[in-house]
C-alpha cells in the first residue's frame, strides 16, 4: 500500500510539472492587434497594398484595414457615422466638407496627381485635344461620377473648359470610381476614359493618349487626415506620420504620385 501511494504521488508530481510547463508564461501572450480602418480613394490601392506590408512588418501590433472607394462616397459614409480612423481623399472638396463638419483632428496635403485620357492598347485613335472626343469614331467615354468621384469632377471641368461637355453627353458612361473607369477601358467596353496617371501606370492593357493640362481643372491634391472619431488616436497619429515619412513617400513616388513642394 505504501509503495502504491509513493507511485501515485510520483505520477502526480510528473503530471504537475508537465502541466506547469505547458501553460503560457503570460496569459495575454496572444493579445489582439489594434485594427486601424483607413477610408481611402480607390486610386491609392496599389501604393497602400505595399505600404500595408511595410508598416505591419514594422508594427506587428497593428492590423491595417482599407475601405477603398470614391472619395465622395467615403466622405458621406464618414458623415453618416461609418467607422474610420483615417481618411485619404483624392479631392480637397471632400476633405473640406469633413473639416467644416469638425470631424477632423489633423490633416495635410499628402500627394499630387495628373489627369490623363486613356485608350485600349490596340486603339488607333490619336489625340492632341479632348475636343477630338467628338469624332464619330469615339462611341463611348468613361468618367467617374462628377458628384462623388474627384477624377470625374476634374474630367467634367476639363470638358467644360474646352466647351465639349454638352456635346459629349450621349457618349458618357459614368463609373462609381476611377478604377471602374480603368476596367471599362481595359475591357474595350469604351473607346476612352479619364483616369489619374497613376491608375494608367498600373495597367498593361491601356495607354495614355493625352495628358490633360493642369490648367483645365482644379489642382489634383490628395489630403490625408486623422478623424476625431478614431478610438485609436495614438496609433492613427503614428500611421499618419508614417505616410509622410521618407519611407512612406518613396512608395507613393514609386507608383507615380508627385509630392507637394
Amino acid at each position: 500500500m505504501i509503495m502504491l501511494r509513493k507511485s501515485l504521488l510520483a505520477s502526480l508530481s510528473v503530471a504537475l510539472v508537465v502541466a506547469t510547463f505547458s501553460l503560457p508564461a503570460n496569459p495575454s501572450y496572444a493579445a489582439s492587434k489594434t485594427e486601424l480602418l483607413v477610408s481611402a480613394a480607390a486610386s491609392l490601392k496599389d501604393s497602400l497594398d505595399e505600404i500595408e506590408k511595410k508598416y505591419e512588418k514594422l508594427h506587428p501590433d497593428i492590423d491595417l484595414q482599407f475601405n477603398l472607394g470614391s472619395s465622395g462616397t467615403l466622405q458621406k459614409q464618414i458623415e453618416q457615422g461609418a467607422p474610420a480612423d483615417l481618411f485619404l481623399s483624392a479631392g480637397k472638396k471632400q476633405m473640406d466638407a469633413l473639416i467644416d463638419g469638425k470631424m477632423i483632428s489633423k490633416s495635410t496635403t499628402l500627394l499630387l496627381n495628373d489627369l490623363v485620357l486613356i485608350v485600349p492598347n490596340d486603339s488607333k485613335s490619336k489625340f492632341s485635344s479632348v475636343k477630338q472626343l467628338s469624332d464619330k469614331a469615339i462611341k463611348m467615354i468613361a468618367i467617374g461620377q462628377p458628384e462623388s468621384v474627384p477624377a470625374g469632377q476634374y474630367a467634367k471641368e476639363t470638358l467644360t473648359a474646352r466647351k465639349v461637355w454638352d456635346t459629349l453627353q450621349d457618349k458618357l458612361i459614368f463609373a462609381k470610381d476611377v478604377r471602374q473607369v480603368l476596367t471599362y477601358v481595359e475591357t474595350g467596353n469604351v473607346e476612352a476614359g479619364f483616369v489619374y496617371r497613376t491608375d494608367a501606370l498600373t495597367s498593361n492593357k491601356v495607354k495614355i493618349a493625352l495628358k490633360i493640362s493642369p490648367y483645365a481643372h482644379k489642382p489634383i491634391v490628395y489630403p490625408a487626415a486623422v478623424l476625431k472619431q478614431s478610438k485609436h488616436q495614438k496609433e492613427a497619429d503614428a500611421f499618419y506620420e508614417y505616410l509622410q515619412s521618407t519611407e512612406g513617400k518613396a512608395v507613393f513616388v514609386k507608383f507615380g504620385f508627385e509630392l507637394p513642394k
